[in-house]
């Protein structure tokens, strides 16, 4: 079967009718020519002779293979058909321009729908299939969280993907209150208290790539102006990797957070503002000590992810289930290591240091901008300088940035002195080179795809522990961690921005020099 570049032809409107796009997603296959009775295709596989038969019996013609790339032939359907979410769209918004679905909007502030009315309103076909591209598109696109928002004359939803949001459509204003009630009746929300606050969950199994994906959506809404604005979290669970050596560590740092989590017992703190990874490396530490001879008990809020083997617990603050109680409830288990969501308080606090010196590992998080300032952090909070000194072995703190789009990136020139305020050393600036993307449909034209984590790992010296005991200030701290050979959040992303794999504008927005 003779071998073609696709990416040589210019291929007619009129071939392409002859194969539906359905068809061509479904066998990755996209006619190039006719000649007489015979209809020339692409495809990625081309001894697929059930496709090929299924072709011919579509088409009415002879069928002749040419092989080209899986990918060159994806970008070509793209390119050609519109993708998949275009063409349904396209079809939902036809089915809602014929006026198929039931008008809701409300003219006055006071005006209210009957939940029945809701309710029936959130069944229309055109508003299911809606929701469900909307759900099913977050996921194909690895989206993070998906934003429903209403405003007075508007509605739109956004994805926000690699830590960025990206509008995605603006639906109908008459299909506001619609899709919220289906929405929330996906997450088992009560469709007619749209005055407080809702939290809910949907489960979803979808057939992505030839594979069934479990997704789970955490559901948020909150009653604004114009409507109930829904932000749902996306868990995917299979999207989970645990593999420390994928996150981000310097090799450096590695060694010394896998010779921090080895340790039978004391505390290890990972810190950062939401939604810098910090659940993700935390789970990565217990993918790796999760050994049958450990008891590993987790206090979570929520639990987002399932980890076999662990004992996962979901905190419930309405009847006092919070993290101090369920902590002190662990050291009754027999636990080997435990898993704190967050120190929030003195007594949740106080209760993981006395567990890390009573022969428990403990591994937790915190919300501070650096390592040495966790130790003040814990201070503030309470506890005594001798116990923060003798329980804590390691303080990590780390921050989520977005990779150069491997597709489109390419050299760019940067200033020497531009370089030297970033932090690089005047032997440095003459070996540097930068790295941006310039944009492609692979990355949404926004020249990054995918993130990593910028880190810096605090490990507790006898000098450290010595000056947290004579009560050093963070400023003092970080001098003498430098000293040991810490490694700064902005230093991680000076060696990432060498290596080509994050921009500078990524790292300045990040980090403090």
């Amino acid at each position: 079967v003779p071998a073609i570049h696709l990416e040589h032809f210019e291929i007619d409107e009129s071939i392409l009718k002859h194969i539906p796009s359905d068809v061509a997603q479904k066998y990755l296959v996209i006619p190039i020519e006719r000649t007489g009775a015979t209809l020339t295709v692409a495809m990625a596989d081309p001894s697929n002779v059930f496709a090929l038969d299924d072709i011919r019996f579509i088409t009415g013609y002879q069928v002749e293979p040419v092989v080209a790339a899986e990918a060159s032939i994806r970008e070509a359907i793209g390119r050609y058909y519109g993708s998949t979410h275009e063409l349904q769209l396209k079809e939902i918004m036809d089915e809602i321009a014929k006026g198929e679905v039931a008008d809701l909007e409300v003219e006055d502030e006071e005006g209210e729908i009957s939940a029945e009315d809701l309710e029936q309103a959130s069944q229309d076909a055109p508003v299911v299939k809606l929701c469900n591209l909307i759900l099913t598109d977050a996921v194909r696109k690895g989206a993070s969280d998906i934003h429903v928002e209403p405003y007075e004359k508007d509605f739109r939803v956004r994805f926000r993907i690699d830590g960025v949001l990206y509008e995605q459509l603006r639906p109908p204003m008459k299909l506001r209150e619609a899709i919220a009630s289906r929405l929330k009746i996906l997450a088992k929300l009560d469709i007619a208290e749209k005055r407080l606050p809702q939290d809910g969950r949907i489960k979803m199994r979808m057939k992505l790539d030839n594979k069934t994906k479990e997704i789970d959506y955490r559901v948020s809404t909150v009653p604004c102006l114009h409507g109930e604005k829904i932000v749902m979290r996306l868990l995917d669970k299979e999207g989970l990797k645990l593999d420390l050596t994928k996150l981000g560590f310097e090799e450096q740092s590695m060694e010394k957070f896998e010779r921090a989590i080895m340790r039978p017992y004391g505390m290890v703190l990972v810190t950062g503002p939401t939604g810098s990874g910090k659940t993700n490396t935390l789970y990565s530490a217990v993918g790796q000590l999760n050994k049958p001879e450990t008891n590993i008990m987790t206090a979570e809020d929520p639990v987002e992810f399932n980890i076999e083997g662990c004992n996962q617990v979901q905190m419930k603050e309405a009847i006092g289930l919070n993290f101090a109680s369920a902590l002190r409830a662990f050291l009754r288990q027999d636990p080997n290591i435990i898993l704190v969501g967050e120190i929030r308080d003195f007594e949740t606090a106080e209760i993981a240091v006395k567990a890390a010196l009573t022969g428990h590992l403990v591994l937790s998080t915190l919300h501070t901008n650096d390592a040495p300032s966790t130790i003040s952090r814990l201070m503030n909070m309470g506890i005594e300088p001798f116990l923060v000194a003798t329980s804590v072995h390691l303080i990590q703190a780390q921050r989520l940035v977005r990779r150069v789009c491997k597709d489109c990136k390419e050299e760019v020139k940067m200033p020497k002195k531009a370089l030297l305020d970033l932090g690089y050393t005047e032997d440095e600036v003459d070996t540097i080179k930068v790295y941006k993307g310039r944009g492609c449909p692979t990355c949404n034209n926004s020249g990054c795809k995918g993130r990593t984590a910028l880190m810096e790992v605090m490990e507790m010296s006898d000098q450290l522990r010595e000056m947290v005991l004579m009560g050093a200030n963070a400023v003092e701290l970080k001098r003498q961690a430098l000293e040991d050979g810490m490694i700064t959040l902005r230093r991680s992303g000076l060696i990432k921005i060498a290596a080509g794999m994050v921009p500078v504008e990524e790292v300045v927005r990040e980090t403090v020099a």
